[in-house]
């Protein structure tokens, strides 16, 4: 905005025009024509204490910048929603707008202001706030978008390697790791190596909004986590909070560390080949560890002080075990009060026939629950298919019974009866090939 007071005021000290216009940045043309209009309304130097710069403005030239006020604005609100539809641009919106002024006998703004109120508008929108983190409080999760490469050592063939990074906000101390594929296993597993590395936990998690994640995302109110990751965090006593979708600033130490990564690491190795996932992650671990001691640049010390000094003794304590990777699944009570798994049946309490479960399913166990209460355990069984996991408890009573009719009940029976009850039972049992019969 030109600087009309100063044109002013050293206009009453005599200042040559050029004078002025290296003073206050203007060209000349400006200056000639604050001289007239000062000279006009009879302007001089020293202006009254109550004139702004806005009044004196308006004062000076009440025609500039005021087109648009006697035009009608456009609704910004409705705008920025529509171009988030296929199809729609500021030129269709524009004519739209036009006609509605017609019918309405309004006076339109021309093209060109229409997108400047636009563009004026969504500057608005984008002002930004540093939020100021406490120690050892937040973790930012994400993939780096670069990936590495690994030479399959049979085939020659190149194979990308994702990486995996995590950041403590405030110090920026940084976890880094490269995986085969970026899925569910992969992105557990880099959480339960990142708490070991850090040693602590902090206080909130902050992902991106990836499916291993996140499932929905419809803002800060309206989140489904995803059932293993959530499970996981619950094991480390961490809070979830997801970013919000399209919005990197509510990661931007991850989003900052990405680059960074992708310059002193990924970049730094691109002249090496790796032929196994170790090697990359051993040398990855190698830059990582002086990416992580590297002075700051416009502040003193380094990642790893800041974060040793400050973050890691307010750290929650890592658990007694690490997180184990559990997969969910649904299934269905079979009538036989057994349900499968990977071909192998395991019962659930008869009430529940025809009963949908859910099943936590890990290397060891495997847990089924109904309306999130726990209604059997079982150990996981490997080996052949069609193997049976069944629980006395969980059959009906008639079928307990069942169970126990055969001759060790028969002999007990006898037995508490007397000796020659015990020789008649015992050979009535062995007379037959078969016991059953």
């Amino acid at each position: 905005m030109t600087n009309y007071r100063e044109i002013i005021r050293l206009t009453s000290l005599g200042f040559t025009q050029r004078n002025i216009m290296q003073s206050c940045g203007v060209a000349q043309k400006t200056v000639v024509k604050v001289q007239h209009r000062a000279k006009e309304l009879n302007l001089a130097w020293p202006l009254n204490e109550s004139m702004t710069d806005k009044a004196l403005d308006n004062l000076l030239f009440p025609k500039e910048g005021k087109d648009a006020g006697t035009k009608r604005l456009p609704d910004f609100a409705y705008i920025r929603k529509e171009l988030l539809r296929n199809g729609v641009s500021k030129k269709l919106l524009w004519a739209e707008y036009m006609e509605e002024c017609r019918l309405n006998g309004e006076e339109p703004l021309m093209y060109s202001q229409f997108c400047y109120y636009i563009q004026q508008d969504e500057q608005k929108r984008r002002a930004t706030m540093h939020i100021s983190r406490k120690p050892g409080e937040q973790v930012e999760v994400d993939w780096a978008g670069d990936p590495a490469r690994i030479i399959d050592p049979d085939t020659g063939e190149v194979i990308n390697a994702y990486i995996f990074v995590g950041v403590m906000t405030y110090s920026q101390y940084a976890y880094v790791e490269a995986f085969i594929n970026e899925r569910q296993q992969a992105w557990i597993t880099a959480h339960v190596h990142m708490y070991q590395y850090f040693g602590g936990v902090a206080k909130i998690l902050v992902p991106d909004n990836c499916k291993t994640a996140v499932i929905h995302n419809g803002g800060w109110y309206n989140q489904q986590v995803n059932t293993v990751y959530h499970e996981m965090a619950e094991h480390y006593g961490t809070a979830i909070i997801p970013a919000r979708v399209r919005a990197p600033k509510d990661k931007p130490n991850a989003e900052g560390t990405v680059g960074n990564i992708s310059t002193w690491i990924t970049a730094a190795l691109r002249n090496e080949q790796f032929f196994t996932l170790a090697e990359l992650n051993r040398a990855i671990w190698g830059k990582l560890e002086d990416f992580n001691s590297k002075p700051f640049q416009k502040k003193e010390g380094s990642r790893l002080e800041l974060f040793r000094d400050e973050e890691l003794p307010l750290l929650a304590l890592l658990p007694a075990t690490p997180y184990e990777l559990a997969e969910w699944k649904q299934a269905t009570v079979q009538f036989n009060y057994h349900i499968s798994y990977d071909g192998m049946l395991y019962s659930v309490p008869f009430e529940y026939i025809k009963r949908k479960v859910d099943v936590r399913v890990t290397d060891k166990t495997i847990e089924i629950f109904y309306n999130h209460n726990r209604i059997a355990s079982h150990r996981r069984l490997y080996g052949r298919k069609g193997q049976y996991d069944t629980i006395v408890e969980h059959m009906p009573q008639d079928h307990q019974k069942y169970l126990e009719w055969n001759g060790d009940r028969f002999l007990k029976w006898a037995e508490r009866i007397g000796s020659n009850t015990y020789q008649v039972v015992n050979a009535i049992l062995t007379s037959k090939r078969v016991e059953q019969q």
